[in-house]
């Protein structure tokens, strides 16, 4: 089937069975281009949570499908390959948590939405990596916290709010891999660039050392500063996925990636045909218990208030 052909029947279906397409801002070109929003975790979580949409689409992984559904009870929300898992998400469980609260009967237990909905439903509240900052600023400052479960964003976090927190050591292995190595390297190539960071990286802390003036981002922060930025070159310490949704929102400018094989495998694995066949047979369906759906969106309620 050629390109055209797959988009004009992915159109069909969605008005058809009135669907949304909504996707993460790594995944490859062809699909950020068919989604009807791409955005990162806050963002497609607020989507989420106001579309009209009778079927959602989940191109991502595995816990934000999930985060969908949890959102939306009603509603049908299909991942197109249900193995688009997630590293970070899988570093901490449901016993983990109980652990902590177990020593820590009056802590909050702050959770970043990259984590299943059994954590979720475990936890105080949720945070992306654009309002961790603002969310922990929130927070009793009388009361224990832990943080979950990346430890880059947990440090960063805890550099910026002054919060003393217990962080549980869990990495994006992709984020993890960007190192101090690379972005030496991009930094004596292209000296007059600004640098974006995202931060789960594992240079956060050598990138703010050998570049003061790195900007410190979501993928969504990434793209709303390449906008209003009088700056033309740009290198940027994410996934590289975030390349294509950058060039598609900026004309002029140019945009290197600190690693590039810094690629997600498991968000590469949503393709437009598995877009299509999601559509055509209702696969795959996510499904969650509700009581554990119920818990986990007080969660992520919580964290859209502050939001």
């Amino acid at each position: 089937m050629n390109p055209e052909e797959l988009i004009r029947k992915i159109e069909g279906l969605k008005r058809e069975r009135n669907a949304v397409i909504l996707a993460h801002s790594y995944q490859v070109g062809e699909v950020q281009d068919i989604a009807d929003f791409v955005g990162d975790s806050l963002g497609l979580s607020r989507e989420a949570a106001r579309t009209d949409a009778d079927v959602i689409v989940f191109a991502g992984v595995n816990f934000m499908a999930e985060t969908a559904a949890i959102l939306n009870p009603s509603k049908t929300v299909l991942i197109p390959d249900i193995e688009a898992g997630c590293s970070l998400s899988d570093t901490v469980t449901a016993k983990d948590v109980l652990q902590w609260r177990e020593s820590h009967p009056d802590g909050l237990v702050v959770s970043y939405v990259n984590t299943t909905a059994e954590v979720k439903a475990l936890s105080d509240i949720c945070v992306t990596s654009a309002n961790a900052v603002k969310v922990v600023r929130t927070l009793d400052p009388d009361r224990d916290i832990l943080f979950l479960p990346d430890m880059f964003l947990g440090e960063y976090v805890k550099e910026q709010t002054g919060r003393t927190m217990d962080i549980w050591m869990g990495e994006c292995h992709v984020h993890a891999g960007i190192g101090e190595k690379e972005l030496k390297e991009k930094l004596d190539n292209f000296p007059d660039a600004e640098f974006l960071i995202h931060p789960e990286c594992g240079c956060g802390s050598s990138c703010l050392y050998l570049k003061p003036d790195a900007k410190v981002f979501s993928t969504e922060g990434m793209v709303t500063y390449a906008q209003r930025s009088t700056t033309k070159e740009f290198v940027v310490a994410t996934e590289v996925g975030i390349i294509h949704r950058l060039n598609k929102k900026t004309e002029g400018k140019h945009f290197i990636p600190v690693k590039d094989t810094a690629i997600c495998e498991y968000m590469k694995m949503i393709t437009s045909e598995k877009i299509l066949r999601s559509l055509e047979s209702n696969t795959f369906v996510v499904e969650i218990d509700d009581k554990i759906a119920s818990r986990a969106r007080r969660a992520i309620d919580a964290m859209l208030a502050v939001a």
